[in-house]
């Protein structure tokens, strides 16, 4: 394990970090969290990230201990202490807090914050030249009135088990439906179709957590021409596909060449796809080196 974790104001290596076995996130799965990554080492949509992150800890009725200047200065002592990163792989988690063993929040009254910063992966980049294989899985996106997709939880039970069942069909990613059957989110990341070259993508409304870089897409397609645009859609949808890809933080936009046996438009990574992958790239660096600090 490479990188350095901040938990609670203390920095350690990362195989050296430890979270006390009574902390509730551990026991309970209380809690919430975001994931970023650097570009430039600046971490890219810090703001949007934060604004998640209360929004889902205020589902939770989950105190937040923190400022968002206060906790960007914890995630630079973090990058500094885990070594020499070309960019960085940043994972804020936000639990219930240490407490005797029962749902009475009152028995937490200090929550628990984690900082994990390691280098950053990017995917292979066969990704991007020949595109990856995902699966529709059976297992559905938890129900809004369950645990709510829009909370980014701690709780990733629903995602793992989906996950896993893509990894047993070979894939890389599992597609999920909500309860009504219409297509959700993966496990992991967004979904996205292309058809007559408009990017369409499940709505809000289909249960889903909505992915930042889901959201900057709309933007990046107003930069590039290309019309991006919710829509309700089912598996069916899947068979006119003239593209589709996924999008996550650390994913950027990874081509879908293959949904289990059925291929993909030209079973190549498509026009649209690429187009929306250059513009996202292009304003991503370009934000973030605004705000790189000048040499002193």
């Amino acid at each position: 394990m490479r990188g350095a974790v901040y938990v609670n104001g203390k920095i350690a290596p990362a195989d050296q970090a430890v979270v006390p076995v009574y902390d509730h996130g551990f026991v309970y799965g209380e809690g919430v969290y975001e994931t970023l990554r650097t570009y430039n080492r600046v971490p890219f949509l810090y703001g949007r990230h934060m604004r998640r992150l209360r929004q889902s800890a205020e589902r939770l009725l989950l105190d937040v201990p923190f400022d968002d200047a206060t906790l960007l200065q914890s995630i630079e002592q973090t990058m500094a202490a885990a070594g020499e990163l070309d960019q960085a792989y940043i994972r804020i988690l936000l639990t219930r807090g240490v407490g005797d063993l029962n749902y009475d929040p009152k028995s937490t009254p200090k929550p628990t914050t984690v900082i994990i910063v390691k280098p950053f992966e990017a995917p292979a980049a066969r990704v991007f030249a020949d595109g990856i294989r995902i699966s529709l899985v059976d297992m559905l996106r938890n129900h809004p009135k369950s645990v709510n997709p829009v909370i980014k939880s701690n709780n990733l039970l629903n995602n793992a088990l989906a996950m896993q069942a893509a990894y047993r069909a070979g894939a890389e990613e599992g597609l999920m439906c909500n309860y009504r059957g219409e297509l959700s989110e993966c496990s992991q990341a967004n979904f996205f179709i292309v058809r007559g070259g408009v990017a369409l993508t499940p709505g809000t409304d289909a249960g889903l957590l909505e992915g930042l870089t889901r959201s900057f897409l709309f933007e990046v397609g107003q930069d590039v021409g290309v019309e991006v645009r919710n829509k309700t859609m089912f598996p069916k949808d899947l068979e006119t596909a003239d593209e589709a890809f996924i999008t996550s933080t650390t994913r950027e936009l990874n081509p879908v060449t293959r949904i289990d046996d059925r291929v993909v438009g030209s079973e190549k990574p498509g026009p649209v796809t690429l187009k929306l992958l250059e513009g996202y790239r292009k304003r991503a660096h370009a934000l973030t080196r605004a705000l790189v600090a000048p040499p002193r």
